[in-house]
């Protein structure tokens, strides 16, 4: 299987910058892991949207899949109270 690029959307940045470094490590570890595996265990596709969400503790990483291009891009990085708002 082909090793996906992975993208981010300028706002993830932003986003990342209010959550504790601790877990912003173990966030773009588990973004990290989206390359070698675009659909891990326990993603989900978004109802309504060509999105995904995977979980990393209390945090949700929301992306979409290019396969024809071999491409994942970040969208959103938020605690799930919150990341479902703005889609």
């Amino acid at each position: 299987m082909a090793r996906y690029e992975l993208r981010f959307k300028t706002s993830v940045a932003k986003d990342l910058r209010g959550i504790a470094k601790a877990d912003v490590k173990r966030i773009i570890a588990r973004i990290h892991q989206l390359s070698d595996e675009p659909r891990p265990a326990g993603a989900e596709k978004l109802a309504g949207h060509d999105l995904y969400r995977i979980r990393q503790g209390v945090y949700r990483i929301i992306y979409r899949i290019e396969d024809e291009i071999v491409r994942v891009e970040v969208i959103k990085v938020a605690h799930r109270r919150e990341v479902y708002r703005e889609l």
